[in-house]
């Protein structure tokens, strides 16, 4: 039994073609533990922002910037969290003769189209054939503004003798750079939607965002990230968007709260509240999930992926469907 099989009139129970408008949104908060570095590409470019309003009442309609954490950052880092798992389980398949030239892999096009990841967050062949994402995802906003959560630190590139000269041609490095990071304990609030999703592949995507935990540039030594699943909402249709959440958010802070670093345990509280006052807006049928109801969701999930064999019978389950 899981906890999801109280709503299962918002779950389907196989793999459909067709759309089922099952819909199940997850409230994530992604708190900063390390410095962090989202930029669109190369080195020495400044952080991704954007220039917003503060939040949605009147007081508040000021412009500001943003960090954002684009969409694909995040689902990139999940997907291969997810595909780890499906590559030590041999649940990876080949798109032609068994080489490793033809193994299903992101970024080389081809796609085995029978996989869970494939088959849950999308793909698309140049020669025809494609799978849309049911996991639909948008940018994260950090709450605060950028220029509070952001900093600049100078490197360099030391040669072997622990200097700036090169020990054998005698001449001075240039290579001295200067990057934008966002600080430690910085809040991004985001919003995963996903679609026509049975409750197992629900339990793959979840586990897959609650244990990723490196995201973006110079992962290997910054980018250390927690996400805490904050509440689940289920619907027959899509609901409000990240943007509204985060300037909902920053609007029941008020002034006081805004104050750099959040407490964290009282953001989780007023994103609460500023789900329960966006849901009532929606047009559709919508069914939150209680906060006991997520505490038991996560731990069901912890007991499950802490047992090879279970996360086995799981991902088995989950490719069973696209047969």
């Amino acid at each position: 039994m899981s906890t999801l099989d109280k709503y299962t009139d918002f779950i389907v129970d196989e793999y459909e073609n067709f759309p089922q408008s099952r819909y199940l949104t997850l409230i994530v908060l992604r708190k900063a533990e390390s410095e962090m570095i989202f930029r669109t590409e190369g080195s020495g470019e400044g952080l991704s922002r954007d220039t917003v309003h503060a939040g949605l009442e009147e007081e508040n309609r000021d412009p500001i910037s943003r960090v954002t954490i684009s969409k694909r950052k995040q689902t990139a880092v999940e997907r291969r969290t997810g595909r780890e798992l499906l590559r030590q389980h041999a649940l990876l398949f080949y798109t032609g003769d068994a080489t490793e030239e033809n193994i299903c892999a992101l970024n080389r096009n081809n796609p085995c189209a029978q996989c869970a990841d494939c088959m849950i967050y999308g793909y698309a062949v140049g020669g025809g054939g494609a799978q849309k994402s049911r996991v639909i995802t948008d940018d994260a906003f950090s709450v605060l503004p950028y220029q509070t959560v952001t900093a600049k630190r100078t490197f360099n590139a030391l040669y072997d003798n622990n200097t700036m000269r090169d020990p054998v041609t005698g001449q001075a490095s240039s290579s001295i750079q200067e990057d934008e990071y966002v600080k430690p304990e910085t809040l991004f609030v985001d919003m995963q939607t996903l679609k026509d999703l049975t409750v197992d592949e629900i339990h793959y995507v979840i586990a897959n965002v609650l244990r990723s935990r490196r995201y973006g540039a110079i992962s290997s030594r910054l980018g250390k990230m927690r996400n805490t699943l904050v509440g689940a909402i289920f619907s027959d249709c899509e609901i409000f968007s990240n943007l509204e959440l985060t300037q909902c958010v920053y609007d029941r802070l008020g002034p006081e709260g805004r104050q750099f670093p959040l407490d964290e345990n009282k953001v989780e509280s007023v994103i609460t509240d500023a789900v329960r006052a966006l849901t009532g807006e929606v047009i559709g049928t919508v069914q939150p999930l209680t906060e006991s109801d997520i505490t038991a969701l996560i731990s069901e999930i912890q007991q499950k992926f802490a047992s090879s064999d279970e996360v086995k019978g799981l991902l088995d389950s989950i490719t069973e469907l696209y047969r």
